[in-house]
Order: structure tokens, then sequence, then C-alpha cells
């Protein structure tokens, strides 16, 4: 049986900040299904919920070198949902508020990486592959190809890098290659880990590995574009026959109507009249107006520049001049925590300012809204559109990313698609296709069409993990 190992920052449900979290949460429960070994390692933060920390068995006491400096670390293990868990401990680095955000960040996943490499003998598991995820297992490949190929329990192991965004690389001063990573200095080059005069995390994933993917097959279009490249593009085009787009699915076991006690009341695609119960819930939750006639518009974000949220500044007033409702709910940046908090102080009857992030809440707001909005400058894949699909909010989006892959315009006349898109980065381009929108909601016949395409849209992890799998089985056989 091939046997893989997830090695990733974050994992739901025990620590989670985005879609890195949800995507390492669940792709692995497809892929055991298909019948791979496969088993997640992760830090053990001191915000894991109590429930999961208490049934954890030590396994292990090693000890990791950070440069020079030697650093204890703890080895868990937990079963969950019919998957080994292992979890690295280290108060100093991971007994923290929050998951990310510190000064000492390079230090913290460099000695992350290590620890996991260290453990792999203490596991009675020896991966095929280690499959890395984003900037903070980066140094792992390099790690694994300059220090440890060359001992005899870690001959043959493949490793594979996925992108999840490009944008967050982990960049950091040139001197702590040796200090921190204890890597040597012919890897300091621009085919390795230099990045205009520094270390790039991310870069040494690239680098190092045996095969690259991302989140959706526009997004390994797009990096390999100055635009979106995030400075890469060059060196992401050199490994075009290593880099792969598969994109995300969502866990339909934590996201399905038909069970999901966080909502109101339960529906399928057919239960278009339960599904108006869980808005007119909602809007009554939230101080709207309860009324079935006025679309309600759906915001789950991270309120940063790349989610376009510009793009509804721009318009805002002339957005709610027209017959609708807005929900939001999510924090980031002050400036557009700013503009939905003033928006709904303007216009109470039309406006919910949710500056917070409550996973009850989202589910509330996927079930009841009937449009959700997702205007991204760029998006990788996007999780939200396809969680909305599911509930049967109907995504309007940006042709970008992974939006670009997973929403295809409604067609009327032939009744088939299961959103609404534009091209452009344009405020008023956007805005007519929310009066499309807003119009075609008017045709009930046409509107329940719409939300059975979108119910039915199959976004699982189903086809995602074979291509996976496909890919395992290839670099294993190499």
């Amino acid at each position: 049986m091939l046997k893989v190992l997830f090695v990733a920052s974050e994992a739901a449900p025990f620590a989670k900040t985005g879609g890195l979290g949800d995507v390492v949460g669940s792709l692995p429960k497809e892929l055991k299904k298909q019948g791979i070994d496969v088993r997640v390692i992760l830090p053990k933060y001191s915000c894991i919920p109590s429930g999961f920390s208490k049934k954890m068995t030590k396994i292990a006491t090693l000890t990791v070198p950070v440069g020079w400096r030697y650093q204890y670390c703890g080895l868990y293990e937990l079963e969950h949902q019919g998957l080994t868990w292992y979890f690295v401990d280290n108060e100093y680095y991971f007994k923290r508020d929050n998951l990310y955000g510190y000064y000492d960040e390079a230090e913290r996943f460099a000695y992350f990486c290590r620890a996991v490499l260290k453990a792999l003998p203490q596991l009675s598991f020896m991966p095929d592959i280690i499959h890395c995820h984003d900037w903070q297992t980066g140094p792992l490949p390099a790690m694994l190809g300059q220090q440890y190929l060359m001992r005899n329990e870690y001959t043959g192991i493949k490793t594979m890098f996925t992108i999840h965004n490009l944008m967050y690389q982990g960049i950091f001063p040139g001197d702590i290659l040796g200090d921190l990573l204890g890597l040597p200095p012919s890897v300091f080059t621009e085919n390795g880990l230099e990045f205009y005069g520094q270390v790039n995390f991310l870069k040494g994933g690239l680098a190092f590995s045996d095969c690259i993917t991302t989140v959706s097959k526009s997004y390994v279009q797009e990096i390999q574009q100055p635009y979106f490249g995030e400075k890469l593009n060059g060196f992401l085009a050199k490994r075009q026959a290593d880099l792969h787009g598969i994109v995300n699915g969502i866990d339909y076991e934590v996201y399905n109507p038909v069970e999901d006690p966080e909502i109101y009341t339960n529906y399928t695609w057919r239960g278009t009249a339960k599904r108006l119960e869980n808005k007119l819930k909602l809007q009554a939750e939230l101080g709207l107006p309860a009324t079935k006639q006025t679309p309600l518009i759906g915001i789950v974000s991270r309120l940063v520049n790349s989610k376009g949220l510009d793009l509804i500044a721009h318009i805002m007033e002339e957005l709610l001049n027209l017959d609708v409702q807005l929900v939001v709910l999510g924090t980031g940046e002050a400036r557009f925590q700013q503009l939905f908090t003033d928006a709904a102080r303007r216009h109470p009857q039309k406006v919910s300012a949710n500056i917070t992030f409550s996973e009850h809440l989202a589910h509330k707001i996927y079930a009841g809204s009937d449009l959700f909005l997702m205007p991204s400058r760029f998006e990788p894949c996007g999780i939200g559109q396809l969680i909305a699909l599911r509930y049967g909010s109907i995504p309007i989006v940006r042709q970008v990313g992974g939006l670009k892959d997973t929403i295809t315009q409604f067609n009327p006349e032939a009744g088939a698609g299961n959103g609404f898109s534009f091209t452009n980065y344009n405020a008023h381009e956007m805005l007519s296709v929310i009066e499309a929108a807003v119009e075609l909601y008017k045709d009930r016949t046409q509107w329940a069409k719409l939300i059975k395409n979108a119910m039915l849209s199959d976004n699982s992890w189903q086809r995602s993990a074979s291509e996976y799998r496909e890919l395992y089985e290839k670099l294993t056989v190499k």
C-alpha cells in the first residue's frame, strides 16, 4: 500500500485559519478511501481543543537541532475519523495565542520541518512520499535532500509540494540559512532558496520537491505569468513539466445541508421552501427585515485587498440602492472592516456587518443567503464558492483562478450553469452582473433550476483525490 505523510502547519478540526486547514483536514480522508495509507503531522498548538489534546498519546521524545541549538520535541499520536494524526510538541514555539504572526516565524517552522524529518524513524511509518503544504514546510524537501536521503532508512522518499497561495512565501534574512536551517551555502542560489539576497521558504519547496502542485488548473497557468507570479513566475515556468493544477474539493460530511446541525432547517435541492426558512430565520437573527422577495447577498471572507473588496467599496451605495440585503462575516484590514460597519450604520435595514469569525454563523449564511459574492483580485482555488454551491447560495465571482474553474455562467435558455461571473477587475462590470442576478431572482422557475444546478455540482474530493493518487503513483515508479 502506498504510504503518504502530509506535513502542514494547520488542519481542521485541530487548528485552522483558512483554506489550507480545510484541505489538509479533508483531502486525506478521501485518499484513504482510495487505498492510500495517508497520515498527517502538525504542530501541537496550545489552541487545539482540549477534547483532542487529552486523547493524544505520547510516543517519543527527541532532540532537534535548530542551527547550533538543540530543542526538545515531544511526538504525539491521535486516531481521529479513521486517520492517524501526529503532533510535534514544543511549548516555546507553539504555546501561543495564534498560529502565525510572530517575530520568530523562520525559527518556528525551521524547527518544525527538522522535527518532522527526525521523527520519521519513531513513527513506525516510513512514507513513500512526503506531501508538504505551503511556505511553512518549504525547507523540508531541501533538508531531506541535503542531509537525510543518504541514510538507509530515508532512501527512496519522494516529495510533493503544494502551493495554496503564492502570495505567502516566508521570506527571511539570508543569514538564517545556516543559523536556523542548517543548510550549506550551495543551496543559496537562484535555483535554490535564494530570493533577492534573502531566504525564501516557499521557493525551497519549489526548488527541491520532486513534484509541485497547486489548487486549480487556471491558477497553475496564471502563476507562470508576471501579474500573478509574485516574482516566482520565471522559476515556476522552468519547472513546468513538474507543475500540476488540481482543483480543491470540500468535505461533504462537514458541508451537507441535509444533515448540517449548524443551520436552522435541513433541506435538499428539492426543498426550496425549507431553504427559504433558513433565509427568514437568518434575517430575523441579524435584525434585517424578514422577507422572501428581497435577495440576500452573503460574503464570508477574510476582509483583505486580494478578495476584491475595493470593488464593493467603489459601488457600495449603488449596490444598496438595489432591492437587496447584504450580510458580511469576516475580519481583516481596518479599512474594509470600517467599510461594512459604516454601511450597516447607514443602512441598518439592508446591511448586517459581523466583524468576527464564526463557523456557526458561516454555515447559516451559506444556507440562508440567495447570492454569494466573491469578486477576488486573484483566487488560487477558493473554498467559499464551493460551499455556497453545496448549500444553494448562488456565487457571483470574477473569472480568475479556481473561481473560473468551478463557476459557469447560468444560461436560462439552456438551463445550464451554476452561477454568475464577470471577467475584468471592474466595479461596474461586477455591479451589472449583480443587477442581472437580482433580476433573475424574480423568476422563481429559473431560480429553482439554478439552485438545482448549484447543489448538484460535484465539488467533493473524489475526483481530485484520484488525480493526487495518480501523481503519487508516477512519483514512486520513477
